[in-house]
């Protein structure tokens, strides 16, 4: 009887862990406010959408510098809690 009540209590411990992780990914999702490239606040009328994401940028400049690596910037973004919006 003991050994069943620990597995259940162990097996309630690793789920309520597994979902306090998960919480963590939720809460550290933002939406963007500041431009991936130079970090000045966006201009909402100055993105571009890519792969399903829309990223904002400060001055269309910068769209031309994310083109050259967008990988990086999403990298850059992703590393800050930053979440890109979806193209609508």
């Amino acid at each position: 009887m003991g050994k069943i009540k620990l597995i259940v209590l162990m097996g309630v411990t690793i789920g309520l862990l597994t979902f306090s992780w998960n919480m963590l990914g939720i809460v550290r999702a933002a939406p963007q406010t500041k431009c991936p490239v130079l970090g000045n606040k966006i201009d909402e009328k100055v993105f571009v959408d890519y792969q399903g994401k829309r990223i904002y940028f400060c001055c269309s400049g910068c769209i031309d510098q994310f083109n050259k690596d967008p990988a990086k910037y999403l990298k850059k973004m992703e590393s800050e809690g930053v979440t890109p919006a979806k193209v609508p």
